[in-house]
């Protein structure tokens, strides 16, 4: 009876086995469509997933191949783990970023080319250790591809600020762009100086990603109708920018009239007070006279 329940539960735990061995299948997530800007670079976000469990890096092959294009004498290789197999091309432009023991076959493609639209597919093949041979381990993902649309000209800036600034209180501005190039990340600058910017990064999925600078100052009279202007200058040189009106709503300074009317106001009160204290005085003085008129005529 023991050894019927051990072996029972030998199987089961053989089984177990066996049922996690088989439900790990090839599968890679790769965006099926991504905006790239020429000469700067892009990153194409890509995971998978195989049959070998889990592996070091060092029984991992990873490749990334154009699809249905004709090879040449280093194939149709974009990216390869041994470098002397990249296409002329594409050679020094690539590399995989992340680890691929950790199923990352995420791409980078640096400078990039009006021609580099693709499409590419990743592989990955399951090597043995003690002499780099390929076994029969291997996976093309022809069915998760990407393809790069081609940028020849750099997104504009999307600049948020509100309608009008009031002079003396603090007015805030949001210039922000997309783009592709998370290793690379476009840099946003403002015509105003100004120590009060702060910048943030958004993942908004799908390889996008948004880099939004915020302005904060104080406008003065003087800035009123004054253009204001976001630049983007993007990996590779080129740049794109926003410019907007800055209106100024006055605060009214009443000084010029204050300041007259208090000033008149303590003239005409200093004089009236001025007239009193003389009535007063010259009034006693013509009694004191009076009352001597008086005495004489007894």
């Amino acid at each position: 009876m023991g050894k019927q329940k051990i072996m029972m539960e030998f199987c089961l735990l053989f089984a177990a086995i066996c049922s996690s061995v088989s439900s790990d299948e090839w599968k890679a997530n790769v965006v099926k469509s991504i905006d790239a800007l020429v000469t700067s670079c892009v990153v194409v976000p890509c995971s998978f997933s195989h049959t070998g469990g889990n592996l070091p890096m060092s029984r991992l092959r990873a490749m990334w191949e154009y699809k249905d294009k004709t090879p040449d004498t280093k194939g149709n290789n974009i990216f390869h783990s041994d470098a002397t197999l990249i296409k002329d091309n594409f050679k020094d432009r690539t590399k995989m970023l992340g680890e691929l023991g950790q199923n990352n076959c995420t791409l980078e493609i640096t400078e990039v080319k009006d021609h580099d639209n693709g499409p590419f597919c990743f592989r990955v093949e399951l090597v043995r250790t003690e002499n780099n041979d390929p076994t029969k381990d291997m996976f093309s993902f022809v069915d998760n591809c990407v393809e790069l649309n081609m940028l020849t000209q750099p997104p504009k800036p999307a600049v948020i600020q509100p309608k009008t600034a009031t002079q003396g209180e603090p007015y805030t501005v949001i210039c922000s762009v997309i783009h592709t190039c998370p290793t690379h990340v476009p840099k946003l600058t403002w015509n105003l100086d100004s120590t009060n910017i702060i910048v943030h990064h958004k993942d908004i999925k799908h390889g996008n990603r948004e880099i939004q600078s915020i302005l904060t100052f104080t406008p003065e009279e003087k800035d009123d109708n004054r253009e204001i202007t976001c630049t983007a200058e993007f990996n590779g040189g080129l740049k794109s920018s926003e410019t907007f009106t800055l209106h100024v709503k006055r605060v009214e300074n009443y000084n010029h009239i204050i300041i007259p009317s208090v000033v008149g106001i303590g003239t005409t009160v200093a004089f009236v007070l001025v007239c009193i204290f003389m009535t007063k005085k010259y009034r006693k003085r013509i009694e004191e006279l009076q009352s001597r008129d008086g005495r004489y005529k007894k």
